[in-house]
């Protein structure tokens, strides 16, 4: 029998180019998307789909039951979904913090939540997708950074706890990906900084930061086929990075000292 996969996010970048490969290489893939359009094509490509809208707590309870009704297993779960909001933490207030947590960290813990009893009962994996900027916090992303920051820290609690259940939880921190994230980024930046910001004389540093996530990108299909390799193992959970800098930006943050480290991130993005 083949293994199932659900995957968030699916309308492109990650996601997408994830359950075209799992699918070639065998899985029996189950998409998700927002948007009917972007489940049209999903389907065109050969992938099922479901409908999922992540911040609503029916439409997440809704996926679950038809994954259940359809095919009654998942052997892996992979948490892809979310969005990232670039400008200064400040301007971004309580409700861009809000946001961004209902997307990144509440909706992934919602849909685990959901899944959880098929995922017991097959002894399955969960991945999470985090990012090297929940380890490298930079200025003008910091509550991008604090979403994936909360997602990683929830995802080494979930190892450890669901770990008596027999399911085991994968993190995977992805460094530059081409996925047209920065574009979206630089559209949220766009929007979130206004000429009366304290912040507005410095909006190139915004906007470098906004594009950070394209120096030199892994291609989403690169990124896809280096994770399924490690879904393929049979131990397969903890910690893992893929993609440009995602090694070389962890190491950066960990052993750098942190007055320095500011002083490197202020010039970059033009704080200085």
């Amino acid at each position: 029998m083949s293994k199932t996969m659900l995957i968030t996010g699916c309308s492109g970048g990650i996601g997408k180019a994830l359950a075209i490969e799992a699918k070639r290489q065998g899985y029996r893939v189950f998409a998700t998307a927002r948007k009917e359009a972007d489940l049209v094509a999903l389907q065109h490509l050969g992938l099922e789909t479901i409908a999922l809208e992540m911040t609503e707590a029916d439409s997440v309870k809704e996926a679950a039951v038809q994954l259940k009704q359809q095919v009654g297993r998942l052997d892996i779960l992979v948490n892809n979904a979310g969005f990232g909001v670039m400008g200064p933490v400040l301007d971004a207030g309580a409700e861009g913090l809000r946001q961004q947590f209902e997307v990144n960290v509440f909706a992934v813990m919602d849909l685990t939540q959901a899944c959880l009893p098929l995922l017991i009962q097959s002894k399955g994996l969960i991945v999470n997708i985090g990012s090297v900027s929940g380890v490298l916090t930079t200025p003008f992303a910091g509550v991008y950074c604090a979403s994936k920051a909360a997602l990683h820290s929830l995802s080494d609690a979930l190892r450890m706890e669901l770990a008596p259940l027999g399911v085991r939880v994968l993190t995977v921190q992805p460094g530059a990906i081409d996925t047209g994230f920065a574009n979206r980024a630089k559209l949220e930046a766009e929007q979130l900084l206004k000429p009366d910001s304290f912040w507005w004389s410095m909006r190139e540093g915004v906007l470098l930061r906004a594009n950070a996530s394209q120096n030199k990108p892994t291609s989403a299909e690169s990124f896809a086929n280096s994770l399924m390799k490690q879904l393929d193992k049979a131990n397969c959970s903890g910690v893992v990075g893929i993609g440009h800098g995602a090694v070389s930006l962890i190491l950066l943050a960990r052993l750098l000292p942190q007055k320095l480290l500011d002083k490197i991130l202020r010039r970059k993005f033009k704080l200085i």
